[in-house]
């Protein structure tokens, strides 16, 4: 039997995987697709596994499924019906449970999770918009939006939801809401540009919506400079007096017109031990962090 989620939390850090699909592309994976990693889930399952298998390995003990950009509308696009796409979402967590039984083999008795990734309906668009957060849905329309994935990757046995890369209050909230009906585990973690979100509004707001739902397990930040997150985790454990989740992306910065990386990295492992000190509990990286980092992040939070 798996320790609860929320269990591990409280008894000290827990280390997450880094960027699945940059690692994917670091291996010389295609992800140009507006699917990106998603696309992989129909036509190459076992470069999945094997990148969630070398982040276990590196002694990440939760791994993220493909779904982040793995949406009804984007799949309808490449051809897919609902059937296909709660198919595939499903498939997901299979494949990042599968890693997860692959990898007990060497950890023995050390839990590992599967977190259920859901992207904010920016990722959909494949535009850039998920780091402006500037697509103005009201909150019933986001919330009827994510409703059947957050539905059917719950259904599929994901140990916590992992609501990441949220750009703005309205889906934020959309979110909260959300989970709190269907009654399952989850964390909420904004993408950031200093104290606030990418579509310019104070992030304490975003992360005080989750202080009295019991439901949301962490709040925090992901795909945010990594100089921004210690002040993002003071600021999240203040607002939401929960337990929070922290991991940056490189430092390198995505431009969705070229579709390239561009700019130096400053993501530095040691950092995680002054996130940890500040509240956080769920530590790892990004977009453009691999299993190299994570490795070093554990030595950092967990081997001293």
């Amino acid at each position: 039997m798996r320790t609860p989620f929320s269990d591990a939390l409280a008894a000290g850090p827990v280390v997450l995987d880094g960027g699945l699909a940059t690692e994917l592309e670091r291996r010389g994976h295609d992800l140009s697709d507006r699917l990106w990693s998603a696309r992989l889930l129909r036509d190459d399952t076992r470069a999945l596994v094997e990148v969630h298998e070398a982040f276990l390995r590196a002694g990440a003990r939760v791994v993220t499924t493909a779904s982040y950009q793995a949406t009804y509308d984007g799949f309808a696009a490449a051809g897919l019906d609902q059937a296909d796409t709660d198919r595939l979402l499903r498939r997901s967590v299979e494949l990042a449970r599968a890693a997860c039984e692959i990898a007990t083999l060497a950890t023995g008795d050390v839990p590992l999770w599967v977190a259920a990734s859901v992207g904010p309906y920016g990722a959909m668009l494949a535009d850039g918009s998920e780091y402006r957060g500037d697509y103005g849905l009201p909150v019933k329309r986001l919330r009827q939006w994510h409703r059947r994935r957050l539905e059917i990757l719950a259904d599929a046995g994901a140990d916590v939801l992992a609501m990441e890369t949220v750009p703005c209050l309205a889906e934020a909230e959309a979110l909260v809401a959300e989970v709190d009906a269907l009654g399952v585990p989850a964390w909420l973690s904004m993408t950031c540009a200093g104290t606030s979100t990418r579509h310019g509004e104070p992030a304490a707001d975003a992360f005080a919506l989750a202080r009295d739902v019991d439901r949301v397990v962490a709040v925090g930040a992901n795909c945010t400079d990594p100089g921004d997150v210690a002040a993002l985790v003071r600021l999240a454990a203040h607002a939401s007096g929960k337990p929070v989740v922290a991991y940056p992306n490189s430092g390198e910065r995505w431009d969705a017109i070229r579709r390239v990386w561009a700019g130096p990295a400053a993501f530095r492992p040691d950092d995680a031990r002054a996130w940890v000190a500040e509240g956080a509990r769920l530590v790892g990286g990004c977009c453009r962090v691999g299993p190299a980092e994570i490795r070093a992040v554990v030595s950092a939070i967990i081997a001293r």
